[in-house]
């Protein structure tokens, strides 16, 4: 989708990793301070959801996290790149988002929090990362270059949208588009209603029960995720789980999607998305040809969980 003035890369920005590994990295452990502020703070819901991110017009927030009697948030601005912290009562603190380890970033966020009255203590061990550094020693993460970071937010938009159109297809439980600062991605899952096998964990710096209540059910899962060190290049993914037999082969769309056998997850190149002729066409095509390749095969009852017809407020424009 595209706007008069707009051209689709000027929406779906470049985003090649190795250009903003540095920021990249810094910004993934940035999240992780904040985030498990929401975490020990906020009533546990089941698969984790009450610990990501959404997106917001100018980047991630927390929502509001409850503290005794009033409410926190916190936002990242990825566009006058500063965190601000503001409270139900209206007081507010702002960080400047610019190059600084890890060691101070976390140091700022608890001194903006007690400057208006929020005491928190968090564990430091980042999660879901081999070799974590605790937050107060770490100063080998220390570079924030605003470009990049905006970069990454326009295509976490992007993706954020497309999701949320594929989401609408279906009205079995289904999870809100919401980033994972776990895993550093932007995530939708849909479940089958039935209960899956334990999952064997070993996610690094995660304990295996956190894993298995995560996966306690069947699930088609697809998202966003910017890449790392080991796959270092932006893509959108989609995997079952448990992973019904066949799913690995099954012929999906487009042809430039492949199933990654070291993730275990169907695969489209962020590249190819944003080069495109119609970006949106092509992702909703990844994002349903992968779902029904998992639903399918793991024999869902699609009629009982799908959405023969989308509503749209065009088509009811008093309601």
């Amino acid at each position: 989708m595209t706007h008069p003035g707009q051209s689709i890369e000027s929406l779906w920005p470049p985003l090649p990793f190795l250009e903003w590994q540095a920021t990249c990295e810094t910004l993934h452990m940035w999240t992780q301070v904040v985030g498990k502020i929401r975490l020990v703070r906020t009533p546990w819901i089941n698969h984790s959801w009450h610990t990501p991110f959404y997106l917001t017009s100018r980047g991630l927030t927390t929502s509001p996290i409850p503290y005794e009697g009033r409410s926190v948030e916190i936002e990242f601005d990825f566009i006058d790149h500063h965190l601000r912290i503001e409270t139900s009562d209206g007081k507010v603190s702002a960080i400047p988002l610019c190059s600084r380890p890890v060691a101070d970033f976390y140091q700022a966020v608890l001194a903006g929090l007690a400057e208006i009255g929020i005491d928190v203590r968090i564990r430091t061990t980042p999660c879901e990362v081999s070799d974590a550094i605790p937050f107060e020693k770490d100063v080998a993460h220390a570079t924030y270059v605003p470009e990049h970071a905006n970069r990454f937010f326009r295509a976490l938009a992007q993706a954020d949208r497309v999701l949320k159109e594929f989401r609408a297809r279906f009205i079995g439980k289904c999870s809100p588009v919401h980033f994972f600062w776990g895993s550093f991605d932007l995530a939708c899952t849909r479940f089958s209603g039935r209960r899956a096998p334990a999952h064997p964990g070993g996610v690094p710096n995660l304990p295996d029960w956190v894993v298995r209540e995560a996966y306690s059910h069947e699930v088609s899962s697809c998202g966003f995720w910017p890449g790392n060190a080991q796959m270092p290049k932006a893509a959108f993914y989609s995997y079952a789980y448990p992973e019904p037999p066949g799913f690995s082969g099954a012929k999906v769309e487009p042809s430039g999607a492949l199933y990654n056998s070291t993730l275990g997850e169907f695969i489209l190149p962020y590249d190819d998305v944003r080069r495109s002729e119609s970006p949106d066409a092509m992702l909703l095509a990844f994002l349903q040809t992968t779902y029904e390749a998992a639903a399918d095969l793991g024999a869902w009852d699609r009629p009982a969980l799908e959405r023969a017809e989308i509503p749209r407020a065009a088509r009811a424009p008093r309601i």
